[in-house]
This record gives C-alpha cells, sequence and structure tokens, in this order.
C-alpha cells in the first residue's frame, strides 16, 4: 500500500463523515451546535491535507511532513470532540446557557469573538440528539479523529523497512 493509498483512503472517510454530517443536518434536520461546526472543520482540513497528500504522492520526508499535517488538524477535532463530550457529561445545573446560532453569530459578532464563543461551547453543545451504539455523535468524531491521529503518528514515526504496509 502506498502513501497516495493511504491518504487516498483518508480523504475519502473525511468526505463520508461530512456527507453525514450535512446529511444529519439537511434531512434529519439535527441543528449543529458551535462546537459540531469547528469539529466539520476539523474534518475539512484533515480531508484537505490527506487531497493534497494524494495529488502530490509524497516520499520519504514528505509522508512525515503530511503526517505531522494530519495529526495538527485531527488532533484539533479531537480537542473539541472532547470538549462537547465533557459538556454533555456535566449535571444538567451546570451546563452553559444556551447561545445564539452560529448563522446568526457570524452576522453580527467579529470573527474572533465567533471562535471564541464556539471554542466555549453553549447549552445547544450539551444536548444529547442522537445516539448510535451508545455514542453520541462527537463520540463518534472523537473515535475518527483518534484513529487519524494514530495514522498521522504512524506516517510521522515510522521506519522504512523492506515489506512494510505503507510504501513511499
Amino acid at each position: 500500500m502506498t502513501s497516495r493509498w493511504v491518504f487516498g483512503l483518508i480523504f475519502l472517510v473525511c468526505a463520508a463523515l461530512l456527507g453525514v454530517a450535512f446529511y444529519m443536518e439537511h434531512v434529519m434536520g439535527l441543528e449543529p451546535c458551535p462546537l459540531c461546526w469547528l469539529q466539520r472543520f476539523g474534518f475539512m482540513g484533515a480531508g484537505l491535507v490527506s487531497f493534497l497528500a494524494l495529488l502530490q504522492g509524497p516520499t520519504g520526508f514528505g509522508v512525515r511532513i503530511y503526517g505531522f499535517l494530519l495529526v495538527l488538524t485531527a488532533g484539533a477535532g479531537l480537542g473539541v470532540a472532547s470538549r462537547q463530550l465533557w459538556l454533555q457529561s456535566l449535571p444538567a445545573d451546570q451546563v452553559p446557557a444556551c447561545g445564539p446560532s452560529v448563522d446568526y453569530m457570524l452576522e453580527v459578532l467579529p470573527w474572533f469573538e465567533v471562535l471564541s464563543t464556539a471554542l466555549r461551547g453553549t447549552g445547544d453543545c450539551a444536548q444529547v440528539v442522537w445516539r448510535f451504539l451508545g455514542l453520541s455523535i462527537p463520540g463518534w468524531t472523537a473515535v475518527f479523529f483518534s484513529l487519524l491521529v494514530i495514522i498521522g503518528l504512524i506516517l510521522v514515526f515510522r521506519r522504512r523497512k523492506s515489506g512494510e504496509w505503507i510504501r513511499s
């Protein structure tokens, strides 16, 4: 398996996850909270890094650079998913107040304040509106971000040996 195949597969997984997110929003009617939007940006970043690596077909040190960028983008997404999972675990009396929608905030607030508010999370972020196999949406995104971080770390720190599963 070449690095191009690995990055191509990661790109397809990220695209599929974003497709599921948009399906949940537009077909199932689930309104994404600010932290959900940031998790989407994490998958967009990981997908973009993987798409660029797929196009370039890096070898040697280039694979490590793209692996590092994958760790950064997926790690940021994992941090956001972890924040949302923490908010969802809070007792009802400790959950922050609900805030305005992301669309409204983008219209009236400066970009930095929108980002700051989104990172803090709102009461909307603490609501569990969907579960699959016992995990909420941020639980599943944390699983996928963790897998992407692990794959990125493998790409960064792997030692080249004959017959290994990733050829440059």
